[in-house]
């Protein structure tokens, strides 16, 4: 791919804007166009014995943010994405699993104290909380921010039938972009996913390759490719 070729961030804002002053630094056209929204939940927040956060995502971070001031109980984080959106709301002890929500859960497993709320998406892509009880450790979770679909805009729609790569961060987000190529295909569109599960939807529908590890960076490393 050539360096300044169109590149499709189609992650929720504000972490598509994080994306897109990465691209750009690379030397790529951003474009910003999300397939999904994310919005905070009016959500009630009961720390009641609770040792540990968890967070699966930087939304989640970010939501939960919005929600509490609570900055002093530990953070077990998904990856470092997440990890450093925990560091920069003020959270003073975070550990990252810099990897799934497997990896997260086996992190936990290992650290935790007590027990662990988990605040995160009203439809999670994983089942943490679930995943922690299997393991016995005691958790809960609450929902503060819910993701809505988004249609492509007309200028997103009018590059599909040129050179265009798609990056894409989640499963919800392929799976809305798979929906919209059944109906109209794109021969010349080079998808991106963060991970084999993100890639799932849109194996027949595009020219797909995945990250060798769930990481915005090693995403990233794929435009060079």
């Amino acid at each position: 791919m050539e360096t300044g070729a169109p590149v499709w961030i189609t992650r929720a804002r504000p972490g598509a804007l994080a994306t897109a002053e990465r691209v750009r630094a690379l030397g790529f056209d951003a474009i910003v166009d999300p397939l999904l929204a994310v919005e905070t939940l009016d959500a009630e927040i009961d720390f009641s014995h609770i040792a540990a956060l968890a967070f699966t995502s930087a939304n989640g971070v970010e939501a939960f943010a919005r929600l509490s001031d609570e900055r002093g109980l530990p953070v077990f984080a998904v990856g470092r994405a997440t990890a450093r959106s925990a560091e920069g709301q003020g959270f003073v002890s975070v550990s990252s699993a810099d990897g799934d929500v497997e990896d997260l859960c086996d992190l936990i497993a290992a650290g935790a104290s007590g027990p662990v709320l988990w605040a995160g998406a009203k439809e999670p892509a994983g089942d943490l909380v679930g995943m922690l009880r299997g393991c016995g450790v005691m958790a809960k979770g609450v929902a503060v921010y819910e993701t809505l679909e988004r249609a492509p805009s007309d200028e997103i729609l009018a590059r599909l039938d040129a050179p265009l790569t798609a990056l894409l961060h989640s499963p919800r987000a392929a799976r809305v972009l798979a929906a919209h190529l059944r109906e109209r295909s794109a021969p010349n569109l080079r998808v991106l996913c963060l991970s084999e599960a993100v890639a799932a939807p849109l194996r027949d529908l595009a020219s797909v390759t995945f990250a060798p590890r769930p990481d915005e960076s090693a995403l990233l490393d794929l435009l060079g490719a």
